[in-house]
């Protein structure tokens, strides 16, 4: 694990799960106290979170969820969508005794975001999520969140590559094929021509995800329907599938904390037609005997969280949205300073 200087490593015991948690004090004199508290995506952890850490002049925490970085490795029960994530943010916090604060959540953290908003409003002052997952979950849905099958056919643990999977668990560091973490990295996870020269840090990040039925990605079970597979209840990726998944109730929080929500154009994982979404891959043929776009349409991802946001806003709430043309998954690494501007900007309304 790399901690950058500045940055401080502790555990957090809790009833939950041993939680590990970094932390940075930038606070300046007259400043808010409210903390700025960081939730990971999938396949990573606190340390992606470090370099805006550093930026910023607050009071800072990034979480490891369970199954991540250094923290403990316990089985996510998918039945209960991305809670088992979302209760264990909730059990830090209330452990650390932090009672309120600008919660950011980025991809699958995103949706961990809000769920504790729906689940903990009390705690979340502001929120901000990062090129975050649907509310309606990751593929098979409409645009209204409905399912395209009752089993949620192409979503959760049986989507994931699994020589990825072997990879990530071998802690392979090679970049010989496609699916070696540093290539999934260069090409999903920020855009085409980034570099980076922490880039060993973040695959070292990855590298931390635990792997099994219980973790990462998850189990699958079988299905009538294309591609032949449906959700699992267990996992990760099954968390986020629209069977257990929906937290498009945020419309319905009282109150309702401010949203920023900021996305790059070139994201690769979350999209109107995402290239992680079964139904994109058997539109363009990459998986064969797809049934077409009536029965098996790609998840317009963004589309729905921009619907989400605006009933949001119709219903006395307020966002604001920041699309930065050319960024890919991670604006928080690939675009610095406008996302530290866009963040600091929302966190003292």
């Amino acid at each position: 694990m790399t901690v950058f200087p500045g940055i401080s490593s502790t555990r957090v015991r809790t009833d939950r799960y041993d939680a590990h948690v970094l932390e940075r004090d930038g606070r300046v004199d007259g400043g808010d106290d409210t903390p700025v508290v960081f939730i990971h995506g999938n396949v990573s952890s606190s340390l992606f979170w470090q370099p805006t850490m550093l930026e910023l002049p607050v009071r800072s925490v990034a979480i490891d969820l369970r199954g991540f970085g250094e923290s403990e490795t316990a089985p996510v029960d998918a039945t209960r969508g991305v809670r088992d994530f979302s209760d264990d943010v909730a059990a830090v916090l209330d452990a650390m005794g932090i009672g309120r604060a600008h919660v950011v959540g980025w991809s699958m953290g995103g949706g961990v975001a809000m769920q504790l908003l729906l689940d903990r409003p009390e705690l979340v002052a502001s929120l901000t999520l990062v090129s975050p997952v649907s509310p309606y979950g990751f593929g098979g849905t409409r645009r209204d969140g409905s399912l395209l099958t009752a089993d949620g056919a192409g979503t959760g643990g049986g989507g994931a590559n699994p020589d990825f999977v072997a990879r990530l668990a071998a802690g392979d560091r090679s970049d010989e094929a496609p699916t070696c973490p540093v290539q999934v990295y260069r090409g999903t996870y920020v855009a085409p021509g980034f570099t980076s020269e922490h880039e060993d840090v973040w695959v070292t990040s990855m590298l931390t995800t635990a792997t099994g039925e219980g973790n990462y990605p998850g189990d699958a079970r079988a299905s009538d329907s294309w591609p032949g597979f449906a959700a699992g209840d267990r996992g990760v990726l099954n968390t986020m599938s629209p069977v257990h998944f929906d937290v498009s109730g945020i419309v319905d929080v009282d109150p309702k904390p401010p949203v920023l929500w900021v996305h790059g154009t070139a994201d690769a994982i979350v999209g109107d037609e995402s290239f992680f979404d079964l139904n994109t891959l058997g539109k363009h043929g990459v998986v064969p005997g797809w049934p077409g776009e009536e029965v098996a349409p790609p998840q317009p991802m963004v589309t729905q969280t921009r619907d989400v946001l605006e009933a949001y806003a119709q219903a006395g709430g307020a966002y604001r949205e920041l699309a930065l043309d050319g960024a890919g998954h991670s604006a928080h690494l690939e675009r610095p300073e406008e996302f530290r501007a866009a963040l600091l900007a929302h966190i003292s309304t």
